[in-house]
């Protein structure tokens, strides 16, 4: 039985000390899926793929709204996968480290494939993370034609000023930012929510699309049209990723009473309110949620809904983040700067390299595609994809770690596909529209983490024929008498088993050991985080040689002093003032045999040239460092 299923702290806390969370996880897990109405509705009257305002197609895409949120946020997401959490944590990363040993079962194989789907769907949420800040913030501005008929420049101009200044404030760190999210978010989905009510209690035949039959005869009615306009409702659930990626940080029961008891019964409303408009007015369809603002209310409303957007964006922002480190820290990604914004909160981190990459892919958006409405041909397909994957993988966790029998699982994963599939096929339709950016981007992402995930593999291959075993050094050691001087030496070791190549360069050309010699191997774990009494193995070796194996999982960021102060309690001392930490620094050649193609080692070298470099990632004092340098054919 998977350790999925004992239990964490993503299902606590309970009772009226989930109110707290509650509140918070509004303004970080659904800002996302909270601003869809701003554009849903839009697209699927108005958009490329819309139809005409009838009766009877209001009705027929609410009730596709209506059972898409049901379905695939109420019942996959929030009664299903989210059950599926590694020791509290959630997101496709965590997901797959749930498959038992997925990690070492080989390069060939199932396993191989699974790996390399879940990578695909980490990848591509980038795209997702680029789109979504440019698509809310300028949904929110448009709102400025409808009051005062601003012009699109100035819209634009106002979008991108709005989005530099997200990005830019990133580096402050958002703790104090986060206090006020939720009660922001509170307000919003408080007036959205009133704002679709006033509409419903007008025209209350509306609530006859809550009737799932609506939706099954406009499919009979226009099926290929309808097929395409899927693409249209999926703009409600897109966000349905972040609710099990952010569960670490709420736990599930704040997130279910959160969803439950405001934000679906609000964005159910606003929908409802929507079409009970259209109903009345087809020519709203241009603007269907601004046209329910009362006049004297529109411009606090734009307002309002640009600091949900913004919500939205930091939401997505921050998730990039994490998702970076958990790559890195998994052996997928290059080492990258990570700047700790608090003291008090581990996961509040900022990397300047995904933060601008982030903000020039917006802006360029933005000013390329001009309109929210031309953007929404590119939303859609990347978060249509991570959803899909997600069901795959939770399917063999279904089967593998939680011994479910296949026909069992496959009925219930059948079910999820049953929509994500759809929603696939029908966002694959705009692909030469701009559904075509998100891929790109996650298969450039996706062949980033592959190359420096293999490469990195084919490079521990070739240190490992130049290492020696650590019994026969010893013995070499103890034989030739060598001079000792005074302090300690700190060897870096990516293998925690023979003796590190620069040790064997050290004693080769030096002839010289520290009378303490330190071997320290920092090893990823396929867990979150690890217990304080796990993190650490020592070993002492003898000839004043020892072992040190320091244990991180993927939501973590080694600190190398912090990992020798812990080793005091275990017997081993070290003086920050006569230690010296020597580290290898690999030249790669290009024209070896390794079987990778010429472009990955050539991608390869150059992500290592430019990878943060390993003193500022594992925090190891700079005026103390000797790097002993090698060539490396690849």
């Amino acid at each position: 039985m998977s350790e999925a299923v004992a239990p964490s702290r993503a299902a606590a806390p309970r009772g009226a000390a989930a109110l707290p969370l509650t509140l918070a996880a509004l303004g970080i897990v659904y800002g996302d899926i909270g601003t869809s109405p701003l554009y849903a509705l839009r697209e699927a009257f108005s958009g490329r793929y819309g139809i005409e305002a009838s009766r009877a197609h209001v009705l027929g895409v609410l009730s596709l709204v209506f059972w898409a949120l049901a379905a695939v946020v109420t019942v996959k997401y929030l009664g299903f996968i989210m059950r599926a959490d590694n020791r509290g944590e959630g997101g496709i990363f965590a997901l797959l480290a749930l498959v038992p040993r997925v990690a070492e079962r080989g390069p060939s194989g199932r396993a191989r494939a699974l790996v390399l789907l879940a990578l695909f769907g980490a990848a591509l949420l980038y795209g997702d993370g680029a789109i979504t800040p440019a698509i809310s913030v300028l949904s929110a501005v448009e709102g400025l034609q409808v009051g005062m008929d601003a012009s699109q420049p100035a819209v634009i101009a106002l979008t991108v000023a709005i989005l530099v200044g997200l990005f830019l404030v990133q580096r402050r760190g958002t703790a104090g930012i986060g206090r006020v999210f939720g009660p922001i978010m509170l307000v919003w989905f408080t007036a959205i929510g009133l704002l679709g009510l006033v509409q419903v209690a007008r025209e209350p035949s509306v609530l006859a699309a809550l009737n799932p039959l609506y939706g099954v005869e406009l499919f009979v009615e226009r099926p290929f049209r309808t097929f395409a306009l899927l693409g249209a409702v999926v703009l409600v659930v897109t966000g349905s990723e972040a609710l099990y990626a952010d569960m670490g940080h709420f736990g599930r029961r704040p997130i279910r009473l959160g969803w439950l008891g405001l934000v679906w019964p609000a964005l159910v409303l606003n929908y409802f309110g929507q079409g009970a408009l259209l109903l009345e007015s087809p020519g709203a369809a241009v603007s269907p949620f601004y046209a329910l603002v009362p006049r004297p209310l529109l411009y606090p409303m734009v307002g309002l809904a640009t600091a949900a957007t913004i919500i939205a964006s930091q939401a997505l922002i921050s998730g990039a983040f994490s998702l970076a480190r958990q790559a890195v820290q998994l052996g997928y990604w290059p080492r990258v700067t990570i700047v700790h914004t608090s003291e008090s909160a581990e996961g509040q981190i900022y990397i300047p390299e995904v933060n601008y990459g982030l903000m020039v892919a917006c802006i360029w958006l933005v000013l390329e595609f001009q309109e929210s409405g031309a953007l929404a041909a590119a939303y859609g397909l990347a978060v249509t994809g991570t959803m899909t994957i997600t069901s795959i993988v939770y399917f063999v966790v279904l089967t593998q770690a939680w011994r479910w029998p296949p026909w069992r699982a496959g009925l219930l994963v059948a079910g999820f596909l049953a929509f994500d599939l759809p929603f696939l096929g029908s966002a694959l339709l705009k692909f030469t529209e701009g559904g075509w950016f998100p891929v790109a981007v996650g298969a450039a992402v996706f062949a980033v983490m592959l190359t420096w995930k293999d490469g990195r593999a084919v490079l521990a291959r070739q240190m490992q024929e130049r290492t020696m075993p650590m019994d026969l050094l010893l013995e070499d050691v103890a034989r030739r008498r060598l001079p000792r001087v005074p302090g300690t030496a700190v060897f870096m070791a990516s293998d925690p088993r023979g003796a590190p190549v620069a040790l064997l360069h050290h004693l080769k050309h030096d002839k010289v050991l520290h009378e303490q010699v330190v071997l320290l191997s920092i090893v990823p774990k396929d867990v979150p985080r690890v217990p304080a009494d796990e993190r650490l193995a020592i070993e002492r070796l003898g000839e004043g040689f020892w072992r040190v194996v320091a244990r991180y999982g993927f939501m973590e960021t080694p600190n190398v002093p912090e990992i020798l102060g812990r080793c005091l309690g275990h017997g081993l001392s070290t003086d920050p003032m006569t230690t010296t930490f020597y580290l290898s620094r690999e030249t790669l050649l290009t024209h070896g045999r390794s079987g990778m193609m010429r472009w990955r080692k050539a991608l390869f070298a150059f992500l290592s040239r430019n990878a943060r470099p390993a003193t500022a990632y594992f925090g190891i004092p700079p005026g103390r460092v000797v790097e002993l340098g090698m060539q490396v054919e690849i």
